[in-house]
């Protein structure tokens, strides 16, 4: 899978795309991350990439001319082109997914006061992390090749971490244990110790469905929750 990322600052990218899990899937070859300086296609001898809002307002809006340039130097057929927005659909596991089974996804990281709204006509889609406005798109871009990347076969080695994890079935995640078994009065709970696989799968259910219930209603109002036997 390939990610091409455009932002005017490069920096804050290729950082933390060379640590961690995504380091590794780079190294060997599972994922490949390019970034991209929107600067490098800016107007005249300054490189200018924004200018102010017609109609007037506060801020700076990133010009179409620019930022059009910066996509067609790396979409190619099959591109997907997402726009890092606060006014974009949220991203959400789900739509992990489905970034992580294309081929090539271009993400744009939108700065200022945001980008000149004809941009959208060389855009497959606009995406927010959340209900709240940062600085830039950069953090959002990261948030989303992380998220979407390890869900790749290869990625994390264990598949199944993939795959029994929160939002997985529409529920966080059940709580998880390891060593000591005790520690300060608090133990570890009896079933896990049991080796009754049954039982804990059941158990751990349970208390997917109880924390879900209890700190993320809206999954459950969402997604019905159907009983196993």
């Amino acid at each position: 899978m390939e990610f091409e990322v455009l932002t005017l600052h490069p920096e804050m990218i290729v950082g933390p795309i060379d640590g961690s899990i995504i380091g590794r899937a780079r190294k060997a070859g599972l994922l490949r991350v390019g970034v991209h300086d929107i600067r490098d296609h800016g107007v005249g001898r300054h490189k200018q990439v924004d200018d102010t809002p017609y109609g007037g307002g506060a801020g700076m809006v990133m010009q179409v001319d620019v930022v059009v340039a910066a996509i067609e130097a790396v979409r190619r057929e099959g591109s997907h082109v997402i726009l890092t927005s606060p006014g974009g659909q949220t991203f959400d596991q789900a739509k992990a997914d489905e970034i992580s089974n294309r081929e090539h996804v271009v993400i744009i990281c939108g700065h200022y006061e945001g980008v000149d709204a004809r941009v959208a006509d060389w855009v497959d889609e606009e995406i927010s992390i959340g209900d709240f406005v940062l600085t830039g798109g950069e953090l959002p871009a990261l948030v989303m090749i992380d998220a979407s990347a390890r869900l790749i076969t290869g990625v994390l080695g264990n598949e199944n971490s993939a795959v029994e994890e929160s939002f997985s079935e529409g529920l966080l995640e059940h709580p998880q244990f390891t060593r000591p078994r005790e520690f300060r009065g608090l133990s570890v709970p009896s079933v896990l110790l049991s080796g009754n696989h049954g039982k804990i799968a059941e158990w751990r259910r349970e208390r997917a469905v109880e924390k879900t219930e209890l700190v993320r209603p809206d999954l459950i109002a969402e997604r019905p929750i159907t009983e196993t036997s």
